[in-house]
């Protein structure tokens, strides 16, 4: 309702990342409580306060102490598009590609990133060739805070939770989910160099050899489940949940055939460690006889 905007806008209360409880925020709350020199509105849409507050997009936001809006109702994002500004404010998704803070340089972002993207060219090349058909590409970032990975829209992308609600509007409507999740391939994916399991594959990736087969299907499988849990934390579904959970099977094995190994090494060192006492008490035993004759 375009003409009465003005007066029902006033009227909406989201969930946010500063919310106790059950409590709601205004916008006019929201912009009394906005930090010194932030110039938008920032916003996250999610199937639930829960999932909006485990957002790898929304933890870019909240490590900067701003305050992000959760908007958890079906109808919110396509609320939201006509509510494009509050007060000269704009209203931000953090969950979209090319996220910018007004407190910082556009050219100096711009320039640090090409520097990550060079930096760790070839892990980047190998995601992009490993999630080839999942995602439109993959960028290296330093906005992250805690997680290692975030999927994030491009600019005209729609929502995990907006692709949810448009493929149960069109399956009621008696049409097909066939096709539904085309706009999953242009989720981004965006890593965190400095995460400890990004480093980790990158020391993989690193360290293949040209015929190593067994390392390189390792470290696809770790590629793979690193996009895995950047989509479910970032609110998409698994689309196949064996192929997941058979990969989830893999690295548990891995690293169980890994603990039996280190054990069986540890196992034989003990043995032979007996076995050098056991000699050496006989040797001993030896000349402690052969002294006594001796003194005989």
């Amino acid at each position: 309702d375009r003409r009465n905007a003005d007066d029902i806008v006033p009227l909406l209360r989201f969930f946010s990342s500063k919310s106790d409880g059950e409590e709601y925020t205004s916008l006019e709350q929201y912009v009394e409580g906005m930090k010194e020199n932030q110039k938008q509105i920032y916003y996250v849409t999610a199937d639930g306060k829960d999932k909006a507050r485990m957002s790898p997009a929304a933890e870019k936001v909240r490590s900067r102490g701003y305050e992000v809006l959760y908007l958890t109702e079906p109808l919110d994002e396509i609320m939201i598009e006509s509510v494009t500004e509050f007060k000269e404010f704009k209203l931000v998704d953090v969950s979209k590609e090319g996220l910018e803070f007004g407190d910082e340089d556009k050219e100096e972002r711009k320039k640090k990133e090409e520097e990550l993207n060079a930096e760790h060219k070839l892990v980047k090349e190998y995601l992009e060739t490993a999630l080839a058909g999942k995602v439109q590409k993959v960028k290296m970032t330093d906005l992250l805070a805690d997680s290692p990975a975030a999927l994030v829209q491009s600019a005209y992308g729609m929502s995990p939770t907006m692709q949810r609600y448009m493929k149960a509007q069109n399956v009621a409507s008696g049409g097909s989910d066939a096709g539904m999740m085309g706009s999953f391939n242009q989720a981004v994916l965006e890593i965190n160099p400095a995460h400890p399991i990004v480093q980790d594959l990158e020391s993989m990736v690193n360290s293949l050899g040209d015929d190593d087969d067994s390392d390189d299907s390792q470290a696809k499988n770790f590629a793979v489940l690193l996009y895995d849990v950047a989509a479910l934390t970032s609110g998409y579904e698994i689309e196949d949940s064996g192929d997941f959970a058979g990969r989830i099977l893999s690295m548990m094995t891995s690293k169980t055939d890994t603990g039996i190994k280190d054990a069986e090494v540890e196992a034989k060192n003990f043995e032979n460690e007996d076995k050098s006492t056991d000699d050496f008490q006989r040797a001993l035993l030896s000349a402690r006889i052969a002294n006594d004759a001796k003194a005989k």
